[in-house]
């Protein structure tokens, strides 16, 4: 299957333009503090970016591949539920960091 092709439950997704499908990571829900006290995931906090694994690019997604973990703030998103699954469309600009194991060091320089 082509690499900006996700494919959720039996129907293949095609992500267009700059957009990215994201599912969420099941550890954002609910909290702990430091001193044992349950944070619901509904808590207005202050405003607290959150990782989720790209399930599918747009073709002209230049930063993000399918598989990588990326940080975003949830006021960007919108959500969607495709079989059951709690999917998140956000741009890519709206995207704040990347990990991912193909991203090297470098000193940031352009020569």
């Amino acid at each position: 299957m082509p690499e900006n092709i996700a494919s959720v439950g039996k129907l293949p997704i095609k992500m267009l333009h700059d957009r990215i499908l994201v599912a969420l990571r099941k550890e954002d829900g609910d909290r702990r503090s430091s001193g044992g006290i349950l944070i619901p995931a509904t808590a207005q906090v202050a405003k607290r970016l959150v990782w989720g694994e790209a399930r599918g690019v747009g073709a002209s997604v230049r930063q993000v591949k399918v598989g990588d973990q990326v940080l975003f703030s949830p006021e960007d998103q919108h959500e969607v539920e495709v079989h059951g699954e709690d999917l998140v469309i956000l741009r890519e600009r709206d995207v704040h960091a990347v990990a991912a194991e193909r991203i090297e060091e470098s000193t940031g320089l352009y020569l």
